[in-house]
C-alpha cells in the first residue's frame, strides 16, 4: 500500500470551513479527517463529499498525536510560516503525513506547534494578502502531497471528474464513541477549548447542531 495523507482539524474559527475542507480532502486523496475537541460542526460546503471521507474524533491533541504516530506511522506537518518551514513546492515529505492547519486569524497555537515534526509554508508571489483562507491553503498543500505521493488521478467524464458511488453508511461508533467516559472527556475538552473559541458557538449560545454522526445518515 502507498503512503497515506491525513488532515487534523483543531481550533478552526469558522465552522463552515470544515465542510469545504472535507470537499478538498476527498478530492486530494485524504484517508481520514481527524477532528480534535468538539464533534459538532457545520458541513455546509462539502457538497456531499463528506460521505466519501472517513472521520475520526479525539478529545485532545495528545490523543490525536498518539494515534497518528503509533497507529498510522505519520509525520505531523504544520502548515505555518516558521523559521524552519520549507516551501511546500519542495515536497519535503518522507512517509504518511498528517497536516495540521492553523486558525484563520492566529495561526498554529504553541500546543499545536509542539506536536508537529516539521513545517511547510505556501510561497506567495503577489502583494495583496498576508495569508490564505484555511481551506485554500489546505487544497494547495494536499495537492502537492498527492503529486509527491504519486496518487492515481481520478478518471474524467467530460469536464468533470467521475464521482464514486456513495459508500455504505458508516457506523458511528467507529469514529465517535459515546460511552460515559467519552462524554465526560468531551465535556472536559469543551471547557478547556472554550477560552480558545474552538468552533465558536453561534450568537444565541447554541451549537451548530450538525453532529458528525449526521454526515453518515443516508438521504
Amino acid at each position: 500500500m502507498g503512503v497515506e495523507c491525513y488532515v487534523v482539524v483543531h481550533n478552526i474559527a469558522k465552522r463552515h470551513n470544515v465542510g469545504t475542507l472535507a470537499r478538498s480532502a476527498t478530492a486530494f486523496g485524504v484517508s481520514e479527517l481527524i477532528l480534535v475537541g468538539r464533534r459538532d460542526f457545520n458541513s455546509f460546503g462539502s457538497h456531499g463529499s463528506s460521505s466519501h471521507l472517513r472521520f475520526r474524533h479525539f478529545h485532545s491533541l495528545h490523543d490525536a498525536r498518539t494515534f497518528l504516530k503509533d497507529d498510522r506511522d505519520c509525520d505531523i506537518c504544520g502548515v505555518e510560516i516558521t523559521n524552519d518551514a520549507v516551501a511546500v513546492n519542495q515536497h519535503p515529505f518522507k512517509k504518511n503525513t498528517a497536516f495540521l492547519l492553523g486558525n484563520e486569524g492566529t495561526g498554529l497555537s504553541p500546543k499545536e506547534i509542539e506536536i508537529c515534526d516539521f513545517f511547510v509554508y505556501i510561497p506567495h508571489y503577489g502583494p495583496g494578502t498576508a495569508s490564505l483562507n484555511v481551506t485554500v491553503a489546505a487544497s494547495i498543500v494536499l495537492h502537492h502531497f498527492g503529486v509527491w505521493a504519486g496518487f492515481t488521478e481520478r478518471p474524467r467524464d467530460g469536464n468533470k471528474f467521475v464521482v464514486a458511488e456513495r459508500p455504505v453508511k458508516q457506523g458511528r461508533r467507529n469514529f465517535c464513541t459515546e460511552t460515559d467516559d467519552s462524554i465526560i472527556e468531551e465535556r472536559k475538552a469543551r471547557r478547556e477549548n472554550a477560552a480558545n473559541g474552538f468552533f465558536e458557538e453561534i450568537e444565541n449560545g447554541n451549537s451548530s447542531s450538525n453532529l458528525l454522526d449526521a454526515l453518515f445518515v443516508d438521504g
